[in-house]
C-alpha cells in the first residue's frame, strides 16, 4: 500500500483509527452479486467473524465456515442464529477445508496467509461441476497502475469513512480484529498463477487495496 508521506499520512491513520469501516465487508455485496440467487452448499475460506457465512446462508442450503482463529471463530458462532445453516470449524486452510463438493466458494482477505497454488488446486477440487469461487485478496503494489488505484483509494477512503459512520467516532468492528499479514504476490504474479490452475479466470485490481478472482467450473467433469 502506498501512503502519503509524513504529517498526512499520519493524519490520515489518526482519522481512520477513530472512524474504522471493513474494506473487506465493502464487497459482500458484490460477491453476492457475482454468485447465482439460489445454491446448494458453500465453503467461505478465512470466514473471520461470520459476516459473509451469515450473508451466503440467506441463499444457501447450508454453508461451512472455516478460520485458523479459534477466538475469532467463536465470535462468529455467538454472532449467528441457532436457526441459520451455519457451521464453523477452526482449522488452517488448504488442509482443514471439509470435503465438498461446493456449488460456492468463497475467499475474503485470506489467500495471502495461504500457499497460494496449493490452495487454489485445493479450491478447484472441491468444487462441485458448475460451481463458482469467488476470492477478494490482496496483492503487492509493484506497478504504476496499481499506484494510480492507490492513490485514487485514499480520498475515497476519507469519504467512505464519512458516508458509513456518519462522521463520528465508532470503535473497530469485531471482523476487522483478526490476524493480518501483508501480500508478498503481485497481482501480475497473481493471474499469472491462478490461470495455470483456473483456465479462463478473472483476475481484476480493485480500489481499496483488493483485488478480485473469479472462476466458474463450466467443463461439467473433473481434472
Amino acid at each position: 500500500m502506498t501512503k502519503p508521506p509524513g504529517r498526512i499520512a499520519e493524519a490520515l491513520d489518526t482519522f481512520h483509527a477513530a472512524r474504522p469501516w471493513d474494506h473487506n465487508a465493502h464487497y459482500h455485496r458484490w460477491i453476492l452479486r457475482t454468485l447465482p440467487r439460489r445454491f446448494g452448499r458453500a465453503l467461505d475460506v478465512g470466514c473471520g467473524t461470520g459476516d459473509l457465512a451469515r450473508a451466503l446462508a440467506g441463499r444457501a442450503r447450508s454453508v461451512d465456515a472455516l478460520d485458523a482463529d479459534a477466538a475469532t471463530v467463536a465470535r462468529g458462532r455467538a454472532l449467528t442464529p441457532p436457526t441459520a445453516p451455519v457451521t464453523y470449524t477452526v482449522g488452517a486452510a488448504p488442509d482443514a477445508l471439509p470435503p465438498g463438493p461446493y456449488d460456492v466458494i468463497t475467499c475474503v482477505a485470506a489467500l495471502h496467509h495461504l500457499p497460494f497454488t496449493e490452495s487454489l488446486e485445493r479450491f478447484r477440487a472441491e468444487l462441485a461441476p458448475g460451481g463458482t469461487l469467488v476470492v477478494v485478496g490482496l496483492a503487492r503494489s509493484a506497478t504504476r497502475r496499481d499506484r494510480l488505484r492507490e492513490v485514487v483509494s485514499v480520498p475515497l477512503n476519507v469519504l467512505m469513512a464519512l458516508v458509513k459512520n456518519g462522521g463520528r467516532q465508532v470503535p473497530r468492528p469485531a471482523a476487522m480484529t483478526a490476524p493480518v499479514r501483508p501480500p508478498t504476490m503481485t497481482l501480475a504474479e497473481i493471474a499469472h498463477e491462478a490461470e495455470l490452475v483456473l483456465p479462463g479466470v478473472r483476475v481484476r485490481g480493485r480500489l481499496f487495496w483488493r483485488y478480485t478472482l473469479v472462476w466458474r467450473d463450466d467443463s461439467g467433469r473433473r481434472g
